[in-house]
């Protein structure tokens, strides 16, 4: 692909790529809980899925806001 993109249009991708991330981060998350109680093994991996959202959203948090962001997810 070899679309040339402005900078403005590249800011708006990862903040949709953020927005994303956070409603995905979001639905792990409660999947995760919803399933501990009769599911342990689906719920590690609900957990686990839901630790690689987290860390997508912190590159992206610091790529969009750098050094605005000191600890927690942000995304709840």
């Amino acid at each position: 692909m070899t679309d040339v993109v402005d900078a403005d249009e590249l800011l708006r991708r990862m903040q949709r790529s953020r927005t994303c991330a956070v409603e995905e981060l979001r639905g792990w998350r409660a999947r995760g809980e919803e399933l501990r109680a009769h599911d342990p093994g689906a719920a590690r991996d609900a957990e686990m899925r839901g630790l690689a959202y987290e860390v997508v959203v912190r590159v992206l948090d610091e790529i969009l806001t750098p050094g605005v962001r000191s600890g927690g997810t942000g995304a709840t």
